[in-house]
């Protein structure tokens, strides 16, 4: 089972809207996944404006791909180098560190993390 970035078994991020690489609710990784998708955020307005204007649009729908897009408030597995650059840019969205895959350490550190946690006693 994967881990998370508390060390605990990696909990699901989201089912509605499914997410995750392998669109299995959860911000796992592997081989195939070169975007490294394993930053479970709360998305919010602010994040998403960010994301379009730096060329990864979240919030426009694309049926052709089974993508509704997402909105403020739902929970997505976010590429561990775009939340870092969110980071670096003041804009960084919540995470649910239970729920972000421990891979996400080769980017930024879990003190990082934390400062954005959902849950911050976590």
């Amino acid at each position: 089972m994967a881990t998370n970035v508390l060390g605990g078994e990696l909990q699901p991020c989201s089912m509605d809207p499914l997410t995750g690489f392998y669109r299995n609710g959860c911000c796992d990784t592997g081989a195939e996944d070169a975007g490294v998708h394993t930053v479970c955020v709360q998305v919010t307005a602010e994040f998403l404006e960010f994301s379009a204007r730096v060329g990864n649009d979240l919030s426009t729908p694309h049926p052709e791909y089974g993508f509704a897009g997402v909105l403020p408030g739902q929970s997505w597995c976010l590429c561990a180098s775009r939340w870092k650059e969110a980071l670096d840019a003041g804009m960084a969205p919540p995470v649910v560190l239970e729920s972000t895959h421990r891979a996400t350490l080769e980017w930024v550190t879990l003190a990082e993390l934390r400062r954005f946690a959902v849950n911050p006693s976590s």
